[in-house]
């Protein structure tokens, strides 16, 4: 059975998250209805797996999954059958490449990058509606840099983890966490692009929501460290909401798409 790699972009707003549901929505039910369209395996219930599992109102432009099918597919003429049958549903298949019958989506991974995206200006965002968090005042960008340099390298991230978080371990490493201001109009926006081999539930919610806390005045920037090192939930700032929240890429080596 040849295995494929699909590279999917997708507005998360309309889903339950990235899992199949039997009573909700979902992009991975979104895709494997559209497969079925076109493999008999997938007509007959088969599965695709991802990188990440997605919340519920969480985007992605780079998400990951692979699919074993029956029929041998020209890898472009795959992407674009898909991308007919998804129609109308807000997920793409921005690429599908053939891949070694070792290449697992998840397992495979070496690292995956996420970006939160957060405007500050009191009119309310209106084309960027649901795809954004939004608060009202300005932060301070040097302040949350400071916060977020104690959050690099191997930690225990109990703190910043879900109740629910499935996950063996607390322990992770954050490899990268980049702050950047851009000018919008009456207002600001901050794009938190965080990078690491995995993540935990709600990782990347609660440091942006912990970090907001921090550019707000309402925590000093050394309280981050405090908050880590306490390793409990309680000591966590809010979590903010999923629909700023995008998984914007996921690493390999090799890499299987072209370009």
């Amino acid at each position: 059975m040849p295995r494929f790699a699909l590279l999917i972009d997708y507005d998360g707003t309309p889903f339950a998250g990235w899992q199949a549901q039997a009573d909700q929505p979902s992009v991975q039910g979104a895709i494997e209805a559209a497969l079925a369209r076109l493999d008999p395996g997938f007509a007959q219930g088969a599965r695709i797996a991802a990188a990440g599992r997605t919340d519920a109102g969480v985007h992605a432009t780079g998400q990951v999954a692979h699919a074993d099918l029956l029929r041998d597919w020209d890898p472009f003429r795959l992407s674009e059958a898909l991308n007919w049958h998804l129609k109308p549903a807000p997920v793409a298949i921005l690429s599908a490449a053939r891949v070694p019958d070792d290449f697992h989506a998840r397992f495979s991974a070496h690292e995956r990058r996420y970006t939160f995206r957060l405007v500050a200006r009191r009119a309310p965002v209106t084309h960027d509606r649901g795809r954004v968090w939004q608060v009202q005042n300005p932060l301070d960008l040097d302040a949350m840099r400071t916060g977020a340099a104690h959050l690099l390298g191997l930690h225990d991230f109990t703190t910043f983890r879900s109740t629910m978080c499935q996950s063996k371990s607390p322990v992770k490493t954050l490899d990268e966490i980049r702050i950047e201001e851009i000018a919008i109009p009456q207002g600001r926006e901050y794009r938190f692009h965080l990078r690491a081999r995995s993540f935990l539930h709600n990782q990347v919610r609660s440091i942006v929501g912990t970090l907001e806390r921090v550019g707000a005045g309402a925590w000093p920037a050394d309280r981050v460290a405090e908050a880590l090192a306490a390793r409990d939930r309680a000591a966590c700032g809010p979590v903010c909401p999923p629909q700023g929240l995008y998984l914007t890429g996921v690493g390999y080596d090799p890499a299987p798409f072209p370009g």
